[in-house]
């Protein structure tokens, strides 16, 4: 067997752009948002601009390291370099976790949107099915999954502007041809006002909302099979930021303009609900159907970042060196074999469980160990600027983020507040108490066994 073999080279630049965008818009957002919208009430959009705004911060964070230091490994190797070893094991084998209980909660997901259509049909078993798509797509060769990804993608882009378009049209009295009154802020004020179930509520659901745009990191985990890493990896990260903000921000705006949030639930699409709600339910059909396909592709952008995430933890030896080993034809196939094996664990599991709660939990979750590997991109690049202020003749920053020190340690503080403020939260309770050890329990294995040491530079 062989460990040095390459990953194999297939993504090119749109690859690499779309299958970040494919992490990020899953069913998280499509279905998620329905809960998100319940829970906090119309103030569900300042919530999306507070989400948006951390992600846009790690994100010029990453795109600082990325152009300055273009490490293989992404920001496992930054956390390696720039804080610790062991804290880079233990983010690093945290945001594994974060993929393995994401993608079964976007199988569920489309297992309640199909569900709905088919009854007699368990929810479990519809995941089950979802995950056997997902498994072949990602056995097969680097270029078919990114070409698919790119396509799915496409999609959900799609979806996400058509809603856009006909929301203002609701509210403009367009649609339907019968109601020529403008909404105004009717779902806005009325009904308890903009914060009906008060302002904390906003910052304890945080959590699952940040897991909505964790998977723009992923770009960063493409550079081993990007063709030319130190043009498209800076180029999308640059990007990225204002796509993933504008198709988020102003859909989550026009939803809560148009749809009262007391109807909105983890039942189905809340996109779909409202679009149904002023007789378009053709196009709601549709546009569960699409999300379906929009599921499936979060969740094999999120399988791909998982597999490659466990491969660079032990090139860095930070996991088994059996771990190492590539194919022939360029697939790390043991790491294959571990990420879906817990994978399919908790979609077996998914029997015994309500799938809504089950649901709400995973993403919760996923976005507590998620926000680990974003606070680590964060802190690495506060040591990597402090590590180069003291250099007589500092490198050219390509990519600089704004007013620093100042910016990420705003970036780091916020998301440690995110993950402390769940706490209160007695649904959410078990997001921290599950997290904090998955982070911990790598560390301390690395600090307290014999092994390699680690492989940094």
């Amino acid at each position: 067997m062989s460990e040095n073999r390459n990953l194999h080279k297939g993504l090119k630049k749109r690859h690499i752009s779309l299958i970040a965008m494919g992490g990020i818009i899953g069913s998280s957002y499509f279905l998620g948002t329905g809960y998100i919208l319940n829970q906090i009430g119309p103030a569900a959009c300042l919530a999306y601009i507070l989400g948006g705004f951390i992600m846009y911060l790690t994100m010029s964070c990453l795109a600082e390291l990325s152009t300055a230091d273009p490490l293989h490994g992404s920001f496992i190797s930054y956390s390696a370099k720039y804080i610790s070893p062991a804290w880079a094991c233990g983010v690093g084998w945290s945001y594994w976790v974060s993929w393995v209980v994401f993608i079964p909660s976007e199988c569920i997901a489309g297992g309640i949107i199909m569900h709905n259509y088919m009854p007699e049909i368990p929810i479990y078993l519809w995941a089950i099915l979802f995950g056997i798509v997902i498994t072949l797509v990602n056995l097969a060769h680097v270029s078919v999954f990114g070409e698919l990804e790119f396509w799915l993608s496409l999609i959900k882009i799609f979806l996400l502007l058509s809603f856009s378009v006909l929301a203002i049209a609701i509210f403009f009295g367009f649609i339907p041809i019968d109601h020529t009154k403008p909404i105004g802020t009717k779902y806005l004020a009325d009904d308890g006002g903009f914060f009906p179930n008060g302002y904390l509520i906003l910052f304890m659901n945080m959590v699952i909302l940040l897991s909505n745009f964790q998977g723009s990191e992923i770009i960063g985990l493409t550079a081993s099979e990007s063709d030319d890493p130190m043009k498209s990896i800076p180029s999308s990260l640059k990007t990225i930021n204002y796509r993933i903000i504008g198709l988020y921000l102003i859909p989550t705006f026009l939803l809560a303009v148009i749809f009262p949030w007391q109807s909105a639930s983890l039942n189905g699409s809340v996109f779909a609900f409202a679009l149904e709600k002023y007789g378009l339910s053709s196009y709601a059909h549709f546009f569960n159907f699409m999300i379906i396909a929009g599921a499936l592709s979060c969740a094999n952008s999120g399988l791909y970042a998982a597999i490659r995430s466990v491969h660079g933890l032990a090139n860095h030896n930070m996991g088994p060196k059996i771990l190492r080993y590539v194919t022939s034809h360029g697939s790390p196939i043991f790491c294959v074999f571990l990420t879906l094996g817990f994978i399919w664990s908790l979609l077996l599991a998914s029997y015994f469980f309500h799938s809504g709660s089950l649901y709400a939990n995973l993403l919760a979750i996923s976005g507590f160990t998620g926000s680990t590997c974003w606070i680590s991109i964060c802190v690495a690049q506060y040591q990597f600027r402090k590590k180069i202020e003291k250099m007589e003749n500092p490198p050219q920053l390509i990519c600089k983020i704004k007013w620093f020190p100042y910016l990420t340690i705003l970036a780091i503080v916020l998301q440690i507040l995110c993950l402390f403020v769940v706490l209160i939260s007695p649904s959410l309770r078990l997001s921290f108490y599950l997290g904090v050890p998955v982070t911990l329990i790598p560390i301390l294995l690395y600090k307290f066994t014999k092994h390699e040491k680690a492989i940094i530079d």
